[in-house]
């Protein structure tokens, strides 16, 4: 078998990671932040508007918890692998700048019969004072790497909200979105290279699985925070199908107290689905 079992339950060394303001206001242009208006806002695309104070998108925490890069899967096509669902929690409201100490292990690898499912968990500590920052929870498919007689692992109690949305919003994507989301680090070239994306199954290089999550991570901040990123509590959700740079994302959302369920469809089909957040009133 291909996979590296061995890794599951083994926590990674540490690893560190630092970034300033322009790594922040990077990722939010890379998520769209000022796209439709380049005034509005503000407090996350500039460092020195007069009275704005800079402020951090909370999905920005996924890219700080990165324990354990540079350990091996195993030895399959890269081509193979597609992100397959994505969560975190924050712990407080993220800085500006700063440096995060972050640990991360498998925490399992489940076997769906045609493909393999490995779940990673990372936790990330302010580096100076060891205080929690963030952590995430993710997985991946890998095709071709199932039917190895492990467990499928376990469901999901998730059921589609009754009724229309309390909120729907629609944001486009430019044509070189993944070009520009790209520089937050994320360099798979099956996001950039169409020969690589064509070994993967697709016509053309397909847009970040995480870009389509960092805009509906500001559709959610903007409609049930009040842009507040102080009230951002936690972000959860499957990636169904791709994006291709260019399309459209409609975000719905449902309100229930301090918890929202939300779907992101694009050219009318779910792309980001069995979504829910927490936050505060």
């Amino acid at each position: 078998m291909a996979l590296n079992f061995d890794l599951v339950g083994e926590d990674s060394e540490p690893a560190m990671r630092s970034w300033t303001a322009t790594d922040v206001l990077l990722y939010a242009l890379g998520v769209g932040a000022g796209q439709a208006d380049p005034l509005a806002e503000l407090e996350f695309t500039t460092e020195n508007s007069i009275g704005v104070q800079t402020k951090v998108l909370p999905t920005f925490g996924n890219m700080i918890a990165g324990g354990g890069r540079g350990r091996s899967l195993g030895d399959f096509d890269p081509a193979a692998l597609v992100h397959a669902e994505q969560s975190f929690t924050l712990h407080r409201p993220l800085p500006t700048a700063g440096t995060s100490r972050s640990v991360s292990r498998v925490a399992g690898i489940y076997d769906k019969g045609g493909a393999a499912l490995v779940v990673s968990e990372s936790t990330a500590v302010d580096a100076a004072t060891g205080e929690p920052l963030v952590t995430t929870r993710g997985s991946v498919f890998i095709r071709g790497e199932g039917g190895f007689g492990g467990d499928r692992g376990p469901g999901q109690d998730w059921a589609m909200p009754s009724g229309a949305p309390d909120e729907q919003v629609t944001y486009p994507t430019r044509p070189d979105q993944a070009l520009l989301y790209r520089l937050t680090g994320d360099r798979n070239p099956l996001h950039s290279d169409p020969k690589f994306a064509a070994r993967g199954g697709f016509a053309r290089p397909i847009l970040h699985g995480m870009c389509t999550y960092g805009y509906t991570g500001r559709a959610l901040l903007h409609a049930v925070c009040g842009s507040d990123p102080a009230r951002f509590g936690s972000m959860e959700g499957r990636f169904t199908r791709p994006v291709i740079p260019g399309d459209e994302l409609t975000i719905s959302i449902w309100a229930d107290g301090g918890t929202a369920y939300f779907r992101t469809t694009s050219n009318g089909a779910p792309v980001l689905d069995r979504g829910r957040m927490t936050f505060t009133s």
